[in-house]
């Protein structure tokens, strides 16, 4: 899991305008919330938190004008057209606390010769482990394996300290057989009567 720390600024200007003007000096409106607590507005360095969000739930030390807090990064808002990050929910977590995550599921190893195809059937897997040993992603292994064949959630082998959050019969991977389309009896190519 990473740890890395990030310098923030509190927010005192609020609305679309506001967080129009953050984002053109390369900054990230973010709010930090959790703990029972009221939810803090802050200004991050996009640069910075674009590159710690690179790593699946990343610890953040954030120095907030001389407090240090930590946080994960609960929800990401990203621009459609460009990987600009626009706004940032962050959770307070404290040492020793337990938290929810989504981690993501790598697959590996070949499948059984002939013609199969792996299908996700979730690309995360929902676990609970400790806030300052989150894993970044977790790998199963489909070697072998054939049409018809599934990994189930409790099948997942899972870092030390880490339990699922799902039911363990639910199906994460399943094998297919691929079905290549029939040529039409003209050659490939349709026609249509009027």
């Amino acid at each position: 899991m990473s740890d890395v720390k990030i310098s923030a600024e509190i927010r005192r200007e609020f609305g679309k305008g506001a967080s129009r003007r953050v984002r053109r000096t390369n900054r990230v409106p973010a709010v930090i919330y959790g703990h029972g607590g009221d939810p803090v507005h802050v200004t991050l360095p996009g640069y910075d938190l674009m590159m710690a969000l690179k790593n699946s739930n990343v610890l953040i030390t954030l120095d907030i004008e001389g407090r240090e807090e930590l946080v994960i990064p609960k929800a990401v808002q990203r621009e459609v057209l460009r990987p600009n990050l626009v706004h940032v929910d962050l959770l307070v977590v404290k040492k020793g606390e337990r938290v929810s995550v989504e981690i993501p599921i790598h697959t590996e190893g070949d499948l059984a010769p002939g013609q199969f195809l792996v299908e996700h059937v979730h690309n995360t897997l929902s676990v609970e482990a400790e806030a300052t040993h989150l894993p970044e992603s977790v790998t199963v292994s489909v070697q072998g394996l054939s049409a018809g064949d599934q990994i189930l959630a409790k099948d997942v082998k899972l870092p030390k300290g880490t339990t699922l959050t799902i039911d363990g019969e639910e199906t994460i991977i399943q094998i297919l057989s691929a079905q290549a389309e029939e040529p039409s009896a003209n050659g490939g190519e349709e026609t249509t009567e009027a």
